[in-house]
This record gives C-alpha cells, structure tokens and sequence, in this order.
C-alpha cells in the first residue's frame, strides 16, 4: 500500500515537471515557425556579393520548407558589427538569425581595437552553413606559376613583392603576412578599402600577389590576366582542381578555411534552436542550394550546434595565435 503510494506521489510530481518542462518544447516544436510571420537573415555586406546571393539561395529553400516568408536584410559597415548589433537586440525567438563569416567571431575580435559584442557569449550558434578557401593569386606579368617559384622570386628579388589587401587586418592582410613569415620573404602591403579595390589592381598589375576569394580569383583567373598558385585549405577546390594548395607545395600552415555559419542572439530555447537547424540543414543539402555554392567554389556543410560552437573556438584561438605571430596590432 505504501508503495502505491509512493509510486503515485512520484508519477504526479514527473506529471507536474513534465508540464512545467513540455511548452517549450511545444512551442519550439509546433508552433514555429508560424505562417505569415517571416523570418529575418541579416547578412553584414551589401547586396550583390557572394555571402548576400549564397543567404538568399538558403532563404528561398527555407521559405518553402517552414511556410513562411524569409528575407534577406542587408546591414553593411563596421566589419558587419552593425548587422551583429542589430542580432544581439532582437528577440531569441527564431525570427531574426543572421548568416555570419567566421572573421566576426574569430578574426574581429583579435585585428579591432573596440567591439561591441563577445563572441561566446552574445550569440546562438545554430549551424555551420559553408566553407571555402581564400587563394593566392598574382600577375600574369610575375614569371611564377607556382608558390614555391613566387618564393624563388620573392627571395631574389626582396623587398620588391607587393601585396594587395581588402584593408588593414582584413584576412587578406593576415594572411598575406601569415605566408610571407611562414617562408621568409619580405613583402609590402598595399592596402585597399575594399574587395573590388583590391582585386581591379591586381588585374590592371599595378599590385602583384593577391589572397582572393575563390570565385573572384577563379573568375578573374579565367581572363588569363592572373595566376592562381596556391589554395589557403587542406584541399584542392572542386571549381579549380589544377590548383594546388600550400601543403602541396611544402608550405605547411596556411590549411585557414573560411567558413560561414547562422546563427541567433544569446539565449534562445535549445528546443527552437535544434527546430531550425533541421530547417536550415534541410535547406542547405538542397540539391539547387549545393550547386550553387559550388559555383563559388564554396561547399555547404551543415553542422550540430555543438559542432559550430567548437569551430568559432578553434577559429577563434587560430586567428588569434596567427596574429600575435605576425605582429599585428589591434586597430
């Protein structure tokens, strides 16, 4: 009789705790996304770039697998800490994410003197998204095709090797003195305030070595103006398979993959979190959706929450050994 008892009284206090536990869930399960309620991506950079067509790929997938309306809002400026600003002040309930290079979490807070978020603790990693290389590019006029021949030439030719950045303590500056220190050359940094910039220069030869992003060098290789001569992954890129990568050609060090990932302001319910990581990696292992990353030579890699949280840390004390390593001071 009295374990009759007993067993009643610990099926009702469960009964009462699952009541108290199960709205949440419910919710997060159920009820979101709801229909007519559209769901926000903010993207940190101007329309028309590789990161804004690669959200709006997701976004048009998402739309038709949580029946809702998901836009794409663009908040350029302040190494995109103003579309992070805008995240963080927002509410944890799903409805406004943001699609998020690893330079916020990772390079940002290590290259900016002030930052206006902590990378751990103001913000929900839901998903990996995609990662993608940077690529060593020069001009046609440098008599190199290889890194290794850019070393040769660097070497007997010091001081004479200049490099384009898209601005001071931007990962093509980081990585530019990242290469330059790993194989004992002297390299002058030029400086843009952009990606175009940078890019147009190399093209017209005024500046000779480059690290682009994969479609623009792969693009603009293509004109037969530059050379690709090493890739910045632990692997060749698929749009680009003749090119190899640093390790390849006894460089080792320079595996710095880019990724982008979404995420959401702190404190979301894990229940809704784990709710749009089954959304968005649906989304991203859409057939359209791969191909057409793939054309950027990016590759979707949708990921655990848990897992993205590992990246940023690792991204994190990567970019920010590579820095003390190089010198650089926060700006």
């Amino acid at each position: 009789m009295d374990q009759t008892r007993i067993s009643r009284r610990s099926f009702a206090a469960w009964g009462a705790a699952s009541a108290l536990a199960s709205p949440l869930a419910a919710l997060a399960q159920s009820t979101f996304p709801q229909a007519g309620r559209p769901i926000r991506i903010l993207v940190g950079l101007a329309a028309g770039g590789s990161l804004d067509g690669q959200s709006r790929s997701v976004a048009k997938r998402l739309a038709e697998l949580a029946g809702t309306q998901v836009i794409v809002d663009n908040k350029p400026g302040a190494s995109m800490m103003l579309a992070a600003t805008e995240l963080m002040r927002a509410a944890p309930d799903g409805y406004t994410l943001m699609y998020a290079p690893s330079s916020l979490f990772a390079q940002n807070p290590h290259t900016l003197a002030s930052i206006p978020y902590d990378p751990f603790k103001d913000f929900t990693p839901i998903t990996m998204a995609a990662k993608g290389p940077l690529v060593l590019t020069v001009h046609q006029s440098l008599p190199v095709h290889n890194a290794k021949e850019l070393v040769a030439w660097a070497k007997a030719n010091p001081g004479k090797l200049n490099f384009a950045s898209f601005g001071n303590g931007t990962s093509s500056h980081i990585y530019a003195m990242a290469f330059a220190r790993a194989v004992g050359i002297e390299i002058v940094h030029v400086p843009y305030k952009g990606t175009a910039e940078a890019a147009r220069d190399v093209l017209e030869g005024r500046v000779q070595a480059y690290f682009d992003a994969a479609p623009t060098a792969i693009q603009n290789a293509a004109g037969g103006r530059i050379r690709m001569v090493g890739v910045a992954a632990p692997k060749r890129m698929a749009a680009a398979p003749d090119v190899p990568t640093f390790n390849e050609q006894g460089i080792p060090g320079m595996d710095l993959t880019s990724w982008i990932g979404f995420v959401g302001p702190a404190r979301m319910a894990p229940e809704l979190v784990a709710r749009l990581n089954t959304l968005l990696t649906q989304a991203l292992n859409a057939p359209e959706v791969k191909e057409f990353y793939a054309k950027g030579a990016w590759e979707t890699a949708p990921s655990s929450p848990a897992e993205l949280t590992s990246e940023m840390r690792v991204a994190y004390d990567k970019w920010g050994a590579m820095v003390k390593q190089i010198g650089f001071e926060k700006q």
